[in-house]
């Protein structure tokens, strides 16, 4: 009877590693609809991976996984499911659908993957106040917004070269559910922006542009995005607080 609770614990632990795992089966979704050319099903994919990938870690923390089975390291696990679902997916988008000019794909997706090396393996990741430092290799996201704003080929390539620079560059990026600046208002545009993502991809862009098909929905997403971007730059050039590194 003792030991019940501990197998419960160690039970629930493995649970939340299933979880985690689960992403990678999302990920390798998305990866077969880009192979059926179905750009609306590699987003929602990859939409269902992020929401796997935004609450693993805290239920990870509540149930202490790291110390009920220490035999697996949960962190190793994220980071090869967000390798390809933020980078290895991301990458063949660029090169399946020609998302830069001709002649380009092949080097794109290359320096995708290649860059994003360093952002795994960088142990400064994270700043001390749970920032990112550096681009976090969200790629995904980048051709997020390749899709819904129906960006061309060239300014495609010049983001995807801005951001490769911004790899090796330590400014913050704010992580949504981390960050303890603003919370209050992070984690509602946390949600708005995703309620609005989903809303625009749903919307086919050979048809009409996601402005024009709904105005409201559009703006609102650009708020969020700015609110982000925002919070990023302010806190890039503030000096960073005392206390311990983030694990």
């Amino acid at each position: 009877m003792g030991d019940k609770p501990e197998r419960q614990q160690v039970a629930m632990a493995w649970a939340v590693h299933a979880f985690t795992a689960s992403g990678i089966v999302l990920g390798f979704l998305a990866f077969v609809a880009i192979l059926d050319n179905d750009r609306t099903a590699v987003f929602m994919w990859l939409g269902l991976a992020l929401f796997v990938d935004a609450i693993d870690g805290t239920l990870a923390r509540k149930i202490r996984v790291s110390e009920v089975t220490p035999n697996l390291d949960g962190t190793t696990l994220d980071n090869v499911i967000d390798y390809f679902n933020y980078v290895a997916v991301p990458a063949m988008m660029v090169y399946w659908f020609g998302l830069v000019p001709e002649g380009w794909e092949t080097v794109t997706a290359a320096t995708i993957m290649a860059v994003s090396c360093y952002t795994f393996a960088n142990t400064g990741m994270k700043t001390s106040d749970y920032y990112f430092s550096g681009f976090p290799a969200l790629w995904n996201v980048v051709v997020l917004y390749f899709y819904i704003l129906q960006t061309s080929p060239w300014t495609n390539l010049v983001v995807i070269a801005i951001c490769a620079v911004l790899t090796f560059i330590p400014l913050k990026y704010v992580h949504p559910f981390r960050v303890t600046d603003w919370r209050g208002v992070t984690i509602p545009m946390t949600v708005l922006w995703a309620a609005t993502t989903m809303r625009l991809v749903l919307i086919p862009p050979d048809v009409t542009t996601a402005q024009k098909a709904s105005s409201l929905i559009f703006w609102l997403w650009v708020l969020a995005t700015l609110y982000f971007a925002g919070l990023s730059l302010w806190r890039s050039f503030q000096p960073e607080p005392d206390g311990d590194q983030a694990d």
